[in-house]
């Protein structure tokens, strides 16, 4: 499937917080696609991926960058998917809200870039390779021309 092809699923039900991204990197906004609603990704676009995290994990990377993690079915480096309800079941862990006491599923919400990724064999897993032995700047520089955080999504958990 093409890059200006792929589907993207709303996260219709979250609550989304944006991150503030426009021009945070040298190469433009163009992975953030057009404004306007659409179903799928148009050229230049990066697709949507999302991700499940911590709360703790979740600032951390916003103020970084993601790192790759421990988990290495397909591969070492960074794991994401089109797909927000697998994100969500198998991914997300669970935030208390001190005040209300409500419970809530956390993700982050990104671009990928289509050009880095891997599609795994499971086509709805995607994957941003990090080679083991790779130095942190260099694995900075990888993710931030792969895989950039552009909202925080919450589910309250009935």
């Amino acid at each position: 499937m093409h890059a200006w092809n792929e589907p993207y699923k709303r996260p219709c039900g979250w609550i989304r917080i944006a991150i503030k991204v426009l021009d945070k990197y040298p190469d433009g906004n163009a992975w953030l696609g057009t404004d306007g609603w659409r179903s799928y990704s148009v050229g230049g676009e990066w697709p949507v991926s999302y991700h499940g995290t911590s709360m703790s994990n979740v600032k951390a990377i916003i103020e970084t960058h993601y790192i790759a993690g421990s988990r290495q079915l397909y591969g070492r480096g960074i794991y994401s998917t089109c797909d927000i309800n697998e994100a969500a079941a198998n991914y997300s862990i669970k935030v208390t809200c001190k005040e209300t006491r409500k419970i809530y599923d956390v993700l982050l919400q990104n671009r990928i870039n289509p050009k880095m990724r891997k599609v795994c064999t499971r086509k709805d897993y995607w994957l941003i390779e990090i080679p083991e032995g790779t130095p942190p700047d260099k694995e900075g520089e990888i993710v931030e021309k792969s895989i950039r955080p552009y909202g925080i999504l919450f589910k309250e958990l009935k």
